[in-house]
């Protein structure tokens, strides 16, 4: 062979090994950095983290890092996060300290990015800006599909309902608040109780939301999905606020900034407190009061060390006129706003303390902990039933507990590669009820008979791992879940005290894979194994046999932007859920129900065509069942089969802003052959608020065209003092009728 020949050959066989070389080198090679506000210097979490050519992309973490793989330069850092101006950033070679500062712009749907992650936390955001809460009971509406109603004065948690389910008051929605769980297992009223009216409305910053079973580091009722509400770390101005309305209805409310981070000072603490009473539209005066206490401490040691000390506590009182039988309506024995028995009523309290440590190791690793800390008390007056099983007194119960609560989380994040996240984690809680017990009592205070009395003490340890790893368009999400349960119980109302014991154990897998069909397009398949625990009660009637029902989930569906102001998520999802058994506490009885399924799709649409005007509705469709019962007898009580939510919003520059918003629920049935139809309802809100200077004028006006509704509905065998014989018919509880509320609120 030529000798030049050979040279030349050398010559393209070494440029050849330089080049896959040098691809290697790229190919291990990362580019790094952190994501601040350009204002303050706060380190931002959630941001989204491109490079534009390799559409390799990240999120960065709680201390504003991230760490993205480089396969080929030069290339371009895209970095977005919903309130702020996008950023480019031309890289040339491999940099792991880039400082990238985020200019804030005003919140709008454009600025959410469709890429798996971080979407729910950006669409929440711009719903929160454009829809404001006013209520804690507008804090659960903001999820897609939940509805709630009160039926107890106010002062008892809502009833809830998704996906097809009637969750009574939480036994198939997961709830919590900084992570500091709200269900109350083993409840004196009802499994996974939640009473979510110790949150104070104006510190929310965030609300995060899952429908289904599909988050490893979701467990005890996560079936129908949860919802996860997210409290200021720290608030840059005071306000306050007072409002007053109809029926005798008055709030204050006020945020104190205490202490506020500085370049020379790492911590800051606010104070919030609440005061609510009203006597509702009842014949019978509600006499609801309610008072909040609220207050938040954060410490930042170092750039990776940060610790917060929440404390909250609320005190709640109220009467009650109850469910009513429609026909005492219909025979004018009293209005729609009457009682039958005009002693229901209740008080409540619960106090919270958590404290909270995140620490990032690297820029790859982080670790979080909770632990936390409750006192609770309730104290319930209910009369279902009227005078059914006893004539002479009436049927009233009490249904009463006090509880403390001891528990923590543990969570670890590894970024193994640039592709691949390791999360784990470890749990406990451990609920000890002192007392808990259901009484027949008259007037409230006579106790005529001791249905039930008994000590709980319950013990949840769980622990979780899971990966999210991406291979180009493709993000796979497994991950398993185990929790294990300590149930022991002491009747006393036995001669001889004896606490029996069992134990149960669940494995939850999740498998959840997206594909990032283009820029603006993501489809995703959710599927996981998912349980609600039964009250301890349960677990020792039936001997820890099927006490930790399971259920088996899947979702299909897609995400995206056609255009940069809207966004369309349709999907399709299928539930199973094992025989369960479940305790009724209203009767101190165990109630068996067979298998059940559930399928049904969504369909929710976001569109803000200019950036003060903002729409938005959702559907959801759900056909529930009951499986190995007969066609026509398969119905399930109260579980919802079509609802719609949705509304507009305007925000001028002016800063006046107004929100007329709509909720529409079907009929469904409310006994297993349908023969009892709880009616639907379609009820409208409006909101206006104008800004002068430092001041703020505020009008809620709900149910504006004053419709008739009726907000909780039960098919119920009842009789009344007059009548000798039972009827089983609806019990209901009207809705509110037209109400005005006017505010006037101060900022410094």
């Amino acid at each position: 062979m030529n000798k030049n020949i050979k040279m030349k050959l050398r010559r393209f066989v070494l440029s050849i090994i330089i080049c896959n070389c040098a691809l290697l080198i790229y190919a291990q090679q990362t580019v790094s950095g952190t994501v601040k506000d350009g204002d303050t210097g706060e380190l931002l979490e959630g941001a989204t983290v491109l490079l534009k050519n390799a559409r390799n992309h990240t999120h960065t973490a709680v201390d504003g890092s991230f760490t993205l793989q480089v396969t080929r330069l030069p290339d371009s850092v895209q970095v977005f996060h919903t309130g702020y101006e996008p950023k480019t950033y031309p890289v040339h070679a491999i940099v792991n300290n880039l400082i990238i500062s985020m200019n804030s712009l005003p919140v709008q749907l454009s600025q959410v990015v469709v890429l798996s992650g971080q979407l729910l936390h950006q669409i929440m955001k711009v719903d929160l800006e454009m829809n404001p809460v006013n209520t804690s009971q507008d804090l659960l509406r903001k999820t897609p599909g939940l509805f709630i109603a009160q039926h107890a004065g106010g002062g008892k948690a809502e009833q809830i309902f998704l996906r097809g389910f009637d969750c009574d008051h939480g036994t198939d929605v997961s709830l919590s608040v900084d992570g500091l769980p709200v269900n109350m297992v083993s409840h004196a009223h009802g499994q996974g109780y939640s009473d979510l009216h110790f949150v104070i409305p104006e510190t929310v910053e965030n609300i995060d939301f899952g429908k289904g079973a599909y988050y490893v580091d979701k467990g005890d009722f996560a079936t129908a999905g949860y919802v996860a509400l997210k409290t200021f770390d720290r608030v840059e101005q005071s306000q306050l606020k007072v409002e007053g309305g109809m029926f005798h209805t008055a709030r204050l409310s006020s945020v104190l900034s205490l202490l506020n981070e500085t370049s020379g000072n790492r911590q800051s603490m606010y104070v919030a407190g609440e005061y609510n009473y009203t006597d509702g539209p009842f014949t019978m005066p509600q006499g609801f009061n309610r008072v909040n206490l609220f207050a938040k401490y954060r410490r930042l040691f170092n750039e990776h060390t940060q610790v917060s000390i929440t404390a909250s506590t609320f005190s709640s009182t109220w009467d009650a006129s109850g469910q009513i039988p429609e026909r005492a309506v219909r025979e004018n024995s009293i209005s729609r706003w009457g009682a039958i028995d005009s002693t229901e009523g209740g008080n409540t309290g619960r106090t919270n303390l958590a404290l909270h440590i995140n620490r990032t190791i690297d820029n790859n690793t982080a670790w979080q902990s909770l632990f936390y800390y409750t006192s609770y008390r309730f104290d319930l007056i209910s009369n279902f039933t009227l005078f059914l099983n006893d004539p002479t007194y009436g049927d009233a119960i009490r249904q009463r507990e006090n509880r403390n609560i001891y528990g923590m989380e543990h969570m670890y994040l590894k970024r193994l590669q640039p592709s691949l996240l390791w999360k784990s984690g470890v749990g406990m809680r451990y609920d000890d009820i002192g007392n808990i017990e259901l009484d027949h009592v008259f007037q409230r205070e006579t106790l005529l008979e001791s249905l039930s009395a008994a000590s709980i003490g319950e013990t949840n340890l769980n622990a979780y791992t899971s990966l999210e790893w991406e291979k180009g368009k493709w993000m796979f999400n497994p991950g398993l879940r185990f929790d294990h349960f300590l149930f022991h119980v002491e009747d006393r109302l036995q001669p001889t005290s004896i606490v029996r014991s069992k134990s149960a154990t669940r494995f939850s897998p999740k498998l959840n894979i997206f594909y990032q069909a283009a820029n603006q397009c993501q489809l995703f398949f959710k599927s996981g194994m998912g349980f609600h625990s039964n009250d301890a009660r349960v677990v020792i009637a039936k001997e820890g046999k099927e006490i930790l029902p399971y259920s088996l989930e899947g979702d299909l569906g897609v995400v995206f932007k056609p255009i940069p102001g809207m966004l369309i998520q349709p999907s399709l999802w299928y539930l199973y859920l094992q025989q369960e058994f479940v305790y009724v506490g209203d009767e101190a009885v165990v109630e068996p129900s067979g298998e059940t399924q559930r399928y049904g799709a969504d369909l929710s649409i976001k569109y803000q065509p200019l950036k003060w005007l903002y729409l938005d509705v959702d559907f959801n469709y759900a056909r529930p069942r009951a499986l190995n019962e007969p066609e026509g007898e398969n119905f399930i009580p109260l579980a919802p089969t079509f609802t719609g939510v949705g509304g507009l919003s305007v925000r001028f520059d002016s800063g006046f802003t107004a929100g007329l918003r709509y909720r529409y629920m079907k009929d469904r049935p409310a006994n297993e052959d349908n023969s009892v139809v709880a009616k639907g309802y379609f009820v409208n809100d409006l909101t206006l608020a104008y800004p002068v200077r430092n001041w703020e004028i505020s009008l809620q006006a709900q149910n504006i065209f004053n419709a008739k509704w009726n907000e909780a509905q039960f098919d119920t065998e009842t009789r009344l003092p007059h009548e000798t014989e039972a009827v089983s018919e609806i019990c209901f509880t009207p809705g509110n009728p037209f109400f005005l509320k006017a505010g006037l609120k101060v900022v410094f």
